[in-house]
């Protein structure tokens, strides 16, 4: 019931093509569930979910894009989770609680005032998993068969769900210190020190699998609802995953690591566009020998977990897949690093064969090589275009004119800046160009900017909400290279019915 959801109908209206799962010129909105509205301090998988839906339905949207869903850690980023198999408990619905008869009103009439403002992580994750751990006491001490019955089926279906909540545990356990800070043994994943440690931590993997059975049966009714609106969940699944997580502690032999479990090279990017620097992601790196001596079957796990969940797939940072940028640990920036071969078309060939197909959009921004549009062009996956980077300048392959059929064309993305605040941060001959080539005065230069990316030949357009609601830059998601202040813009309320109307009657003219 919680895992293997397929929804027949709906991947036969969406998919086109050998496996690719994407729909024939559609459109969509950009919004990951934390952004939106409600009174409890961050989005979640509730009431105001299912609106967002009806909003998209009416819009004429086909698509809601996310980004990943796991369980955050430092610094609150989705591309820095605990784990990549794992639902991110702050997603819980306070509301489908209350439905379930797991907390009452007058509980959920007690929360703190959150406001309307950008989250508040800290405060949302104490109030939230004091919510969370009083609703477990209450099935614990008011029993439902049927409860309960659903939660052990859970338990028996999912291949990674042991791993995470002893992960969990012991994290707890340890005080939250890294996995490489706990008792050697347990660090090492020792069968006799987790053995001995399985009295102190048994009731705490209890209650995290409770909490991954609670998203999961969230998160599979919120798939339902969309399904039902004709609207298909697009999911993002970053190539690399965090030093501090359970897949790193549970899979040590398919990362570069040393004998104590620290990486000997890190994940990153040269400079480009975002930073004359580069980026120094500092998660650690595959040893692909070993995943491929493997079938890729790590890979092929990872994939099919997030494909149970949408309908569609953003791979990030597709380039790494070709050649990666191995950067020694321990350096001060990413220039330090060099170009590694990646598995290429062998991992993906594996990927294929064990998924049944490749439901994804292959994230090809940076550093394109003709090496990397081979790979991605070999198993017919669409690329992304992203308008604020060609925009003003026609030779450019993210010019409206230049994006092919067979790709995702965007605004901007959660990396941009709103498309409202790029146009302030242009000078005076750029600007000029950029209005000039949407014929635009500038006056709604957001709106604009959707109408080209409708109008272009990509099979599907995507805008960031922020874009809808013309917001500024105080609204964008995450500033690349900036550690702090990232990923807690929300919505002040729900979406007005004529931005929906105007996004549906464009949605109309261009034939999506």
């Amino acid at each position: 019931m919680f895992v293997n959801y397929r929804h027949a109908s709906i991947e036969a209206h969406f998919s086109s093509g050998e496996g690719s799962g994407v729909s024939e010129r559609g459109a969509g909105v950009l919004l990951h569930p934390t952004s939106l509205p409600g009174r409890f301090g961050i989005g979640d998988l509730g009431p105001e979910a299912i609106r967002f839906l009806d909003w998209l339905a009416e819009a004429g949207q086909t698509t809601w894009q996310m980004l990943p869903l796991g369980p955050t850690g430092l610094g609150d980023s989705p591309y820095v989770a605990e784990s990549v198999f794992a639902g991110n408990p702050l997603l819980i619905s306070p509301e489908a609680l209350r439905d379930d008869g797991l907390v009452d009103d007058a509980v959920l009439g007690a929360a703190p005032a959150f406001g309307e403002g950008p989250v508040d992580f800290d405060g949302v994750r104490r109030w939230k998993n004091a919510l969370l751990r009083a609703a477990w006491k209450r099935l614990q001490a008011e029993p439902r068969s049927e409860f309960l019955g659903e939660l052990d089926a859970f338990r028996g279906s999912v291949p990674w769900l042991r791993e995470w909540c002893e992960f969990a545990a012991l994290k707890l356990l340890h005080g939250g210190a890294a996995w490489t800070a706990w008792d050697p043994g347990l660090r090492d994943r020792d069968p006799f020190a987790l053995a001995g440690a399985a009295p102190q931590i048994r009731d705490e993997i209890a209650y995290q699998e409770f909490l991954q059975f609670l998203f999961e049966r969230q998160w599979q009714g919120l798939r339902r609802e969309a399904h039902a609106r004709g609207v298909r969940l697009f999911g993002d699944a970053p190539i690399y995953v965090a030093h501090d997580s359970a897949d790193v502690w549970a899979g040590r032999p398919y990362f570069q690591l040393d004998e104590s479990g620290q990486p000997r090279a890190v994940s990153g990017v040269p400079p480009d566009y975002f930073s004359k620097t580069g980026q120094l992601w500092g998660s650690p790196l595959y040893d692909w020998g070993r995943i491929e001596a493997e079938g890729f079957g790590w890979w092929i796990r990872r994939l099919r977990a997030d494909l149970e969940r949408v309908d569609l797939l953003r791979l990030d940072h597709f380039r790494g897949f070709d050649a990666y940028w191995s950067i020694p640990a321990g350096a001060r920036d990413a220039r330090a690093g060099h170009w590694e071969p990646g598995p290429g078309a062998r991992l993906f060939r594996a990927l294929r064969d064990g998924l049944g197909g490749l439901p994804i959009v292959a994230e090809d921004l940076g550093d394109i090589t003709d090496d990397v549009r081979a790979l991605r062009d070999s198993f017919g996956l669409p690329g992304m275009r992203v308008l604020q980077f060609g925009v003003g300048h026609p030779e450019s392959e993210h010019h409206p004119s230049r994006v092919p059929e067979r790709s995702f064309a965007y605004t901007g993305t959660h990396d941009n800046d709103t498309a409202v605040g790029w146009l302030a941060s242009l000078d005076e001959e750029e600007r000029r160009r950029v209005l000039a080539d949407l014929g635009s005065d500038g006056r709604e230069l957001a709106w604009d900017l959707i109408a080209a990316a409708w109008g272009t030949q990509a099979e599907c357009a995507i805008v960031p909400v922020q874009d809808v609601l013309g917001l500024g830059s105080d609204a964008r998601m995450n500033t690349p290279s900036v550690p702090e202040g990232n990923w807690r813009f929300r919505l002040r309320g729900p979406l007005a019915s004529e931005r929906g109307t105007r996004l549906r009657d464009l949605t109309r003219r261009t034939g999506r």
